[in-house]
């Protein structure tokens, strides 16, 4: 008995399968032929992906648990120029992951978080100096907005700072309260935004008393 099985020509789809012909002129199925847009669409994922590693830090690199002979090509990428090699690397790595399969996409998971968090710290650190120079330039006025923004700040102790970093400008002193008004910045942002999940927290539960509650009175009209 062939090993293929036998389809009517108005049944193939020319683009999606490949066929062989046995003695009698009939067409037989015998494979699937690949997808070559998308394989090209998931090749350029994965060379994006190998990219992106490249730039972490060392530390999240090999928390990947990436197999060896991978995360050394991924490390050797920082090295290179933007040329023809830094391209072969990246078109070997992108194979690699090809070969890996589902085993992948956990790890495109896990650098999205990374980039996440990296993101989330730019944002902070812009937003922590912009306030220590309003503070610096501002004085009473900045602090005030601030207070009203953030209600968790210490003004005693920040007004201290902002007088202190004010007398080590004048001095030609090191910028030592500048630093400090940066820490104790970053700190309020901190204690902020535990307060803000606290709230969504609680809002959620909250939501989830309102649907219990919701559930009586339901159960209240039936009877």
């Amino acid at each position: 008995m062939s090993k293929y099985i036998l389809k009517k020509p108005h049944q193939q789809e020319d683009d999606d399968y490949e066929y062989e012909y046995d003695d009698e002129g009939n067409i037989v199925y015998y494979a699937v032929r690949p997808n070559k847009t998308q394989i090209k669409k998931e090749i350029a994922l994965l060379n994006a992906l190998g990219e992106e590693i490249s730039t972490l830090q060392s530390a999240q690199i090999t928390s990947l648990g990436l197999p060896e002979k991978l995360e050394n090509a991924i490390r050797e990428i920082a090295k290179m120029p933007h040329k023809s090699a830094r391209k072969r690397q990246l078109k070997f790595i992108a194979q690699q992951f090809y070969k890996m399969e589902s085993e992948v996409e956990p790890i495109f998971e896990k650098v999205a978080k990374f980039k996440n968090k990296s993101s989330h710290a730019v944002r902070e650190h812009h937003l922590i100096e912009k306030w220590r120079d309003r503070l610096l330039k501002e004085g009473q006025g900045a602090l005030t907005e601030l207070l009203d923004e953030y209600p968790h700040a210490d003004s005693q102790h920040l007004r201290q700072l902002m007088r202190n970093a004010q007398k080590e400008f004048g001095a030609g002193k090191p910028p030592k309260s500048s630093r400090l008004i940066y820490r104790e910045l970053k700190a309020l942002f901190e204690i902020e935004e535990e307060f803000e999940e606290d709230d969504f927290k609680n809002q959620v539960v909250e939501d989830d008393d309102f649907d219990e509650d919701f559930d009586d009175f339901d159960d209240e009209d039936d009877d």
